[in-house]
């Protein structure tokens, strides 16, 4: 793998500067903001998602097509997505159109105008959205898990919104939330890319570093009151979806490295995973079940999901439980050890290869003010993780008492 040297600094208004130079035709851009529904008042819920969508709607420069073809045009690729504590404007496209990107981002971050008849429209866009997600109990039950853990706390509510709020959205609204919520400080514009650093930098002080300093003192509420609960919804589905979880380490803790090899052997990606083996393939039980670990900037959240026949719900709610206590209390022999650290560190090295990929995790790693580290670092983290790590961090995150179950209950046969 290409030797990862990464360089950083701080234009005059606060806005960070994240590079690294790779050789090859593709640049990757990434202007994101520690912003997300998190930082949102309850009238504001959704409020994050809907920016999202309609910065791209109109600036004092750009008509809505002349933004959607500026990298289209070029066979570019232009996106944006908001998560509980971020959103990010996101780029791909040939090397030689670096300026043409750093111009488009400037212009869509700060002079971004909301005109009233493309929020009209891009509302009605927004509530197809939600309604959609509403059809898919498998996607919906991951929200209502949320809320179910983080009750009554911002970080529970839903990244969409409601139909009801979106629909009472003003212009208005939109610049005082930005006004509220988006500082320079908690800006960070990173790019890789065949670029000298010095360039990026002179390219972003032309394009960003005129922009005045908005500095805003944080007021994000801390999530520090935990209550476990078992929660059953009845639905009219055929499936009966199940989520089972608690609270986990954060994103800057020291036992997050351990956290994500644990969840790995549990419920990651690979068909070999503990969950995947022991209930789906033994037993049939489930088509799709998996888990996650979600880390926050000042709490975690690892969770096992679920899609099951009705009839079959009890005892597949029993094996998840069965293999969170294997992983409490039997040790990883030394060979299972290896092997999972070894799949862990295959999959990052494959997922190192999208440029994209990259970006997106060192830019979330400088907005939680992470030292940046390289696949070697993060190698030798791995590398150093014992049997008994994953034993004590399992006792920590799968007690039993410790644990909220949600059940969207499907109609049995």
């Amino acid at each position: 793998m290409e030797t990862e040297n990464y360089n950083h600094s701080i234009l005059p208004n606060g806005i960070r500067l994240l590079h690294r130079q790779k050789k090859g035709e593709i640049a990757h851009l990434v202007l994101a903001v520690g912003t997300g529904s998190r930082d949102e008042r309850i009238e504001q819920n959704g409020m994050a998602h809907f920016i999202e969508h309609t910065i791209f709607k109109g600036t004092k420069n750009r008509k809505p097509y002349h933004i959607l073809s500026c990298l289209d045009n070029v066979g570019g690729d232009l996106n944006a997505f908001t998560t509980k504590e971020e959103t990010c404007l996101q780029a791909s496209f040939l090397n030689t159109y670096y300026k043409r990107a750093m111009d488009l981002f400037a212009d869509i971050a700060f002079q971004a105008t909301f005109p009233e008849n493309e929020l009209a429209k891009e509302k009605e866009v927004v509530i197809d959205e939600i309604n959609s997600y509403l059809d898919l109990p498998s996607e919906e039950i991951y929200d209502v898990f949320e809320d179910t853990v983080f009750n009554g706390h911002p970080l529970g509510r839903n990244i969409l919104g409601t139909v009801d709020r979106v629909r009472g959205f003003r212009r208005d609204d939109i610049f005082t939330f930005m006004k509220e919520n988006y500082s320079t400080e908690s800006m960070v514009l990173a790019t890789i890319g065949d670029i000298g650093f010095k360039e990026f930098e002179a390219m972003a002080m032309r394009f960003f570093g005129t922009q005045p300093a908005h500095r805003i003192p944080v007021r994000r509420a801390p999530f520090e009151s935990y209550e476990p609960r078992k929660v059953e919804m009845e639905r009219n589905n055929h499936l009966s979806h199940c989520m089972i979880g608690g609270l986990a380490p954060e994103f800057v803790h020291p036992r997050k490295r351990i956290m994500v090899l644990l969840n790995n052997i549990l419920g990651g990606p690979a068909m070999n995973s503990r969950l995947s083996l022991n209930i789906r393939e033994k037993y049939g039980f489930a088509y799709t079940i998996e888990s996650q670990y979600n880390a926050y900037s000042d709490t975690g959240l690892c969770s096992v999901y679920m899609g099951v026949d009705p009839d079959s719900l009890d005892k597949a709610i029993g094996l998840v439980f069965k293999e969170l206590d294997k992983l409490r209390n039997q040790r990883m022999g030394t060979m299972q050890l290896h092997h999972a650290k070894q799949q862990l560190m295959g999959q990052l090295a494959l997922g190192r290869e999208s440029g994209m990929s990259e970006l997106l995790a060192i830019t979330r790693s400088m907005l939680m003010n992470e030292p940046i580290e390289t696949v070697p670092d993060i190698i030798h983290t791995i590398e150093v993780i014992t049997a008994d790590d994953l034993m004590e961090e399992a006792n920590r995150v799968f007690d039993r008492d410790r644990m909220t179950v949600l059940v969207f209950k499907g109609a049995k046969s």
